[in-house]
């Protein structure tokens, strides 16, 4: 028997959301009250998590070079940047994960969600951090549904690509 859903919404962070950012995924806005909604359906049984995505402390491998091309984003952890944006932390969401990885599945999320979860995948960007999440917790046994419509890419194509990259893993993964 499978276990109700818990909704995870990735990275809504205004490093993502700023235009000005080069990290900007230019459709986050159209997914704010997708977004939203989600959470008003998920917010009686609080099995709700937001991510974070912050910098390693210690760069080593590839994080290495990474940040030599993206050194504007090598900051504190607590920097504003990295701050939720300002609909989604006005949620007061239950369970906050900060991981200074693309995916999100790891030791923190597994220890609220439990192994083999059932996760409903949101937020930015598609072609990374969502796309990275969907395909760690599949591998590990969760089953992962992708809300299209909750999700933004680094661009319209990046988004789609990353979308049809995880129907390649059904059952695991379905998107929706």
């Amino acid at each position: 028997m499978t276990s109700a859903p818990w909704l995870v919404i990735v990275d809504a962070q205004r490093v993502f959301a700023d235009p000005s950012s080069p990290w900007c995924a230019p459709r986050f806005p159209e997914i704010v009250a997708p977004l939203r909604e989600l959470v008003e359906e998920h917010r009686e049984d609080e099995r709700i998590v937001q991510t974070r995505w912050i910098p390693p402390h210690v760069k080593h491998g590839s994080w290495v070079p990474y940040f030599l091309q993206y050194s504007w984003a090598d900051k504190e952890p607590h920097d504003p940047l990295f701050d939720l944006v300002d609909e989604i932390e006005e949620l007061q969401l239950p369970h906050t994960v900060s991981e200074p990885t693309f995916g999100k599945w790891g030791e923190q999320l597994r220890g609220i969600v439990g192994y083999d979860a059932h996760l409903v995948l949101t937020g930015v960007a598609t072609d990374c951090c969502v796309l990275s999440t969907a395909l760690a917790a599949a591998d590990a046994g969760c089953t992962v549904e992708v809300v299209a419509a909750a999700c933004a890419g680094s661009s319209d194509e990046a988004h789609g690509r990353a979308l049809e990259a995880m129907k390649l893993y059904a059952p695991q993964i379905t998107v929706r």
